[in-house]
């Protein structure tokens, strides 16, 4: 069997994750620290976690229907509103999903055609390009910046637009630099793309994980943005469900309409036990989620602060769960410094050109773990720095 003319050069020219390599050395190994996953540390709160057994117990067990349960749809609907000032009709507009992650799939698959372009700021998440690969679509990378909080700026986005643009991805906040985009941010971005037939899949799945005083801004909220906007959000890193697989997309009842089409065939339905825990997170989690979020700052103070004592300079992440140093001042790559770093003192961090060839000089530690966890992390790391 000829596997290699068998098999799409598309798929074989993609490269593995370059958060799960380091993740699965790690667990090779005794003894060792991660910062390397972005998961958090607390376990579902446990009405969540009840409301999920309530279901088993009850025997609801069967398929929902392809949109998800309208009891959940209903509620995602009002949060939305209720949180970001967006209103979506829950029976044309809202999608659950398989987790955020097969939002953006089905999302990139329901508007890509071969030749078509995608903007997509990096370093970010590391599903983006290869989805668009997939979809025989050119990926078009805009660099942000440490000097500009990496936030994408209208003028780098206006620069990357072409005939051939279809979409901008907008990942914020940042998985892995923690960047947010602010209001003001977010109205430059729309006055470049109101007159154009480009859409906005806005990955909001750490909105409720910002920190400072103003809450997180959906682009969609800006004037003119909803009906040329899909929000993407979900259920893993808000209320601690990564297990529970469930996301959702908001968006214009024509664009839903394909995205629904593609989960209908490709998915059916999201798992049922964990969209009856869905409507109780939405529900009753407000408390919960502003429990952890106080935590994860705590934490957040402590690893940068730490980074920085240490001379591996680290702007202030203002959202999601990631801290995200400089290690230029070493000599060495990121992949050398993760690697180095994972042999020598047992600390696991994810190279930054995991996220991106602009990541290089960069590693991304993630604060979702203890403060023994992480002070433990950061005496490794001085050691190690000590004897470079």
């Amino acid at each position: 069997m000829d596997y290699q003319k068998l098999l799409s050069p598309t798929v074989v020219g993609i490269k593995p994750s370059g958060i799960r390599k380091f993740f699965d050395i790690a667990s090779t190994m005794d003894g060792v620290i991660s910062l390397g996953v972005g998961e958090p540390d607390f376990p579902t709160p446990w009405e969540i976690r009840k409301a999920g057994i309530r279901s088993l117990e009850s025997g609801k067990t069967r398929y929902t229907s392809n949109r998800g349960l309208e009891a959940l749809r209903e509620e995602i609907g009002n949060y939305v509103e209720r949180k970001y000032n967006v209103s979506y009709d829950a029976k044309s507009e809202i999608l659950v999903t398989v987790g955020g992650s097969e939002a953006i799939d089905a999302c990139i698959r329901a508007i890509a055609s071969p030749g078509d372009e995608i903007i997509i700021p990096q370093p970010s998440y590391v599903c983006y390009e290869p989805i668009t690969a997939l979809c025989g679509c050119k990926p078009v990378i805009i660099e942000t910046k440490a000097e500009n909080s990496f936030r994408i700026t209208p003028e780098e986005l206006q620069a990357a637009i072409t005939p051939r643009t279809k979409a901008l991805i907008l990942p914020y906040p940042c998985n892995p630099t923690g960047a947010i985009m602010e209001k003001a941010n977010l109205e430059a971005i729309a006055s470049v793309l109101r007159d154009t037939n480009i859409l906005v899949i806005s990955d909001e799945i750490y909105a409720e994980l910002t920190f400072g005083e103003n809450p997180h801004t959906s682009i969609a909220s800006i004037e003119g943005m909803q009906e040329r906007t899909v929000l993407i959000n979900g259920f893993s890193k808000t209320f601690s469900m990564t297990g529970w697989r469930l996301g959702y997309a908001c968006g214009p009842k024509p664009i839903m309409e394909q995205i629904t089409k593609i989960h209908q065939f490709a998915i059916m339905c999201a798992p049922t036990t964990s969209q009856y825990a869905a409507i109780e997170a939405l529900r009753n989690g407000d408390d919960a989620v502003a429990a952890m979020r106080e935590e994860y700052d705590m934490r957040r103070r402590l690893i940068v602060n730490g980074f920085n004592k240490l001379g591996l300079s680290c702007r202030e992440p203002k959202g999601a769960f990631y801290a995200f140093p400089c290690i230029r001042s070493t000599g060495m790559t990121s992949e050398e410094f993760c690697e180095k770093l994972l042999y020598s003192e047992k600390v696991a961090v994810v190279p930054g050109t995991a996220f991106g060839e602009s990541g290089e000089g960069f590693v991304r530690a993630s604060y979702c773990y203890s403060t023994e966890h992480i002070l433990e992390a950061l005496r490794r790391i001085e050691r190690f720095l000590n004897n470079l």
